[in-house]
């Protein structure tokens, strides 16, 4: 039995395998339990660093900024694939004076780090629409292009005879592109949406920036309450991110599993 690129592995190749696989297993369990030690050594993770830390006050106000992360970023995944949507369907519109300007702005979002996307909007209108809306508008503008760009992908990948089959029928192109090429492009690139989701989660932390309470800016002021905390604080929210990230990950990795197992 043999797969595309390689022979499957002999009994010689497996017992080798497994060799490395128990000698990198035990070394990297000896480089875990050094950094333990010495974190141990330091004072970072003691007893009393672990019940300072994880006081109910502080807990508290950790889950506030989780909170107030978790909505800013539903808030922008959900504008995010709204503009997405209607600037991809912009691009590939007949008439120029509508593909011109969303190409415009797509390249211009996209290539403006975010940084100073959050910066500047934040700057220009923090007095008018208030913090949060600052940074949904910042992560809408560059993650919106981003999606944009995914979804015209999608809409590109149809194959040419579902809009030949339409236009017989005598769809007009916005009737195709709602009807038809636009929820099966939603249903090729799930998997990549979810994705990037994952990705503008991530992006709420650059809310720190402009004095956003979420959950970083909030870890760094717990770390700086706790004597020796900010090892623990800061490793404790990082394993948050990771479970939310992985969770997210996973389940992108079965659609597109799924997806592909429907169109075979």
């Amino acid at each position: 039995m043999s797969t595309v690129l390689f022979d499957a592995p002999g009994p010689r190749a497996k017992r080798r395998h497994r060799q490395l696989a128990a000698t990198f297993s035990v070394s990297l369990g000896l480089i875990l339990a050094w950094v333990i030690w010495r974190l141990i050594e330091a004072g970072s993770l003691t007893p009393v660093v672990f019940n300072d830390t994880f006081q109910n006050s502080n807990i508290e106000f950790l889950l506030g900024g989780l909170a107030s992360t978790l909505t800013a970023a539903a808030l922008a995944i959900v504008t995010s694939i709204f503009f997405g949507m209607l600037f991809a369907v912009a691009r590939l519109s007949d008439r120029g004076w509508v593909s011109w300007p969303a190409v415009a702005v797509i390249e211009f979002f996209r290539a403006v780090p975010l940084v100073l996307l959050v910066i500047g909007v934040w700057s220009s209108y923090k007095n008018t629409i208030g913090t949060l809306a600052c940074l949904i508008l910042a992560l809408t503008l560059y993650n919106g292009s981003v999606l944009a760009e995914v979804f015209r992908a999608g809409l590109q990948a149809v194959p040419k005879g579902q809009s030949e089959a339409a236009y017989a029928i005598g769809l007009r192109k916005s009737q195709l592109t709602r009807l038809v090429l636009l929820p099966q492009a939603v249903k090729v690139m799930l998997p990549t949406i979810i994705s990037q989701c994952a990705i503008i989660l991530k992006d709420t932390s650059l809310g720190y920036i402009i004095l956003y309470p979420e959950v970083v800016r909030r870890t760094k002021q717990v770390a700086n309450f706790v004597p020796n905390g900010a090892v623990l604080t800061y490793l404790t929210i990082a394993v948050v991110f990771i479970l939310i990230n992985y969770a997210l990950s996973t389940l992108a990795h079965r659609l597109e599993t799924r997806l592909s197992s429907t169109r075979e």
